[in-house]
């Protein structure tokens, strides 16, 4: 079942950049200004997604530095990080096109991102879909907690719903990235009840900071 889904969801990839390279306009399109308001909501959105997506694509670069000449893992971590880089070019634009400061600490994200991919890659392959399966849990429920917040805003425009529709595809892939990570034994990693911990929490510290940093 699970390599039916990814099957599917590798089809749906280049499809969806195809419909994400510029904001879609149908019958319904408002193509009203943004208001202050709402540029105050949306900004940080922006700048914490970029930052997250920038620490996925080092976590995924370590993983692959360390465990990369594994024949049956590259492939998956090839495929996952491929995804991330989708994500971060999607974001990427998303800063240009909404005039968004990126944040000031992108070094430190890349640089973290990348140790803890390969510190926990060289624990073993367990630990690393351990350091997977915790960053896309703290990541998928972001993802719906910034959806929820787009969805209780009034009169939506063009923008706001292509924001909507970016964050919902990247939410769906992160957690089929969690689903491969538990199949694939996270749960077997040693300590990983600690390990699951630690990494949630740097997450949950680094989308504090990225968000106002």
């Amino acid at each position: 079942m699970l390599a039916i889904k990814r099957a599917l969801r590798s089809s749906v990839v280049h499809r969806t950049l195809r419909c994400f390279s510029s904001t879609p306009v149908s019958l319904t399109s408002n193509q009203r200004e943004l208001t202050q308001e709402e540029k105050e909501i949306i900004h940080p959105m922006i700048r914490v997604d970029q930052s997250g997506e920038v620490g996925a694509y080092y976590i995924y670069k370590g993983q692959i530095a360390v465990l990369g000449q594994n024949p049956k893992l590259r492939p998956l971590l090839e495929m996952m990080w491929d995804q991330e880089r989708v994500h971060l070019e999607l974001f990427s634009d998303l800063v240009g096109q909404h005039r968004v400061r990126p944040s000031l600490l992108r070094p430190i994200w890349e640089v973290a991102g990348f140790a803890v991919g390969a510190g926990t890659a060289l624990m073993g392959k367990e630990a690393a879909m351990a350091c997977t399966e915790a960053v896309e849990t703290v990541i998928g429920d972001h993802y719906n907690d910034q959806l929820r917040k787009l969805h209780e805003l009034q009169n939506p425009n063009d923008e706001m719903n292509y924001l909507s529709k970016t964050i919902a595809k990247c939410r769906d892939d992160e957690l089929e990235h969690h689903d491969i990570a538990v199949d694939h034994d996270a749960r077997q990693a040693p300590l990983h009840s600690l390990l699951s911990t630690v990494i949630k929490q740097g997450c949950k510290t680094a989308i504090w900071v990225a968000e106002r940093v």
